[in-house]
This record gives structure tokens, sequence and C-alpha cells, in this order.
């Protein structure tokens, strides 16, 4: 996908909107479950993403990536929903979706099992770690990616994903009977 492409549209085609969607969905989609920790949330607001993105294409500057300026509209998106009164009464359990693989049965099994603790484990940290954690090591933004894209300084960005890995690894130790001091 070239984003140079669309810094000089104002309006867009049915393949350019089926080309952005299908490129960038499951990003939009995994950050928005990421925020709300619930799948049927994260498909509501990954279509209201991509109604709003295609709705503003002119607004897309070209200062950052595509994907970067969609998940600044997840983000905004998914933290409207979660303000919205309904959602502040519902209480959200985390649920971990994993693709298929060719690995045998036992291997399959070992490997999905360690995946969704690990994911269960960064679902459990309060969300300004998980998000930080996340944008880092899902959508592999850099520290000045993240620091711009969240609005808080590089230094803060380092000390949360300093302190999220932290948590997740005095978690493990003690999950496996061992906590080293």
């Amino acid at each position: 996908m070239n984003d140079d492409y669309l810094r000089h549209i104002t309006k867009i085609d049915h393949s350019v909107i089926s080309d952005i969607t299908k490129t960038y969905w499951k990003d939009v989609w995994n950050y928005a479950f990421l925020i709300t920790k619930d799948p049927n949330q994260s498909n509501d607001i990954a279509q209201d993403v991509f109604v709003k993105a295609f709705k503003s294409i002119g607004s897309y500057r070209g200062e950052g990536s595509v994907k970067a300026w969609l998940l600044a509209i997840t983000r905004n998106t998914a933290y409207t929903y979660l303000r919205s009164a309904f959602f502040r009464k519902v209480t959200l359990s985390p649920v971990v979706l994993l693709n298929a693989s060719g690995d045998s049965a036992e291997k399959e099994f070992f490997d999905k099992n360690l995946i969704n603790e690990v994911w269960l484990a960064v679902m459990d940290l309060p969300r300004h770690y998980r998000e930080v954690v996340v944008l880092d090591a899902q959508f592999e933004m850099s520290v000045e990616e993240i620091s711009s894209f969240l609005g808080i300084s590089k230094g803060t960005v380092k000390s949360r994903i300093h302190r999220a890995r932290k948590i997740l690894t005095k978690k493990f130790k003690e999950e496996d009977g061992y906590v080293r001091e």
C-alpha cells in the first residue's frame, strides 16, 4: 500500500477502500481489542474506524503512515465507546483469538497455551502499560512513534515499557514457583 498516494486524493474508489480495509483491518481490530478487551466491541469499532477514515480521507496529511492514522482513529473511537454510559456498566473479560497452524496437535496446544498466557497477562496490565507494550511489540512502533501517537514524552514511553515488562517478568517468575530479587 503506497501511503504517498493517499496524501494527494480527496475521493477514493471502491478498490482503494477494499485494499486499505484488507491491509489494516487486523491491526485496527487488534488495537481496538487491546483497549476494550471485547471482541464484539472491537468489531464495531473497526467498522466505525473505516467508515470515519473514508469519510474524512481528505484529512489524511501524510505526516505518518496510514496505519498510524488509522490507529489514532481507532484509539479515539475506542475511548469514546468506553466512555458511553452502557459500557461503563459492563465488566469486560479478555478473549484471545489465535490462528491455526500446521504443527502437531501437541505442539499447537502448548504454543497456543503459552501465547494465551502471555496475552492474558498483557491484557491484565493497567491500560497505560498495556497500550505501550502492544504498540511496541504488536505494531512494532518506535519509542518516538509511540510518544507522538499517545502525546506523551519518550521518557514516559520508555518508563512504561520497562515497568510493564518488569510486571510481566515478575508475574511469570512467581507462576513458575521462583522469584529472584
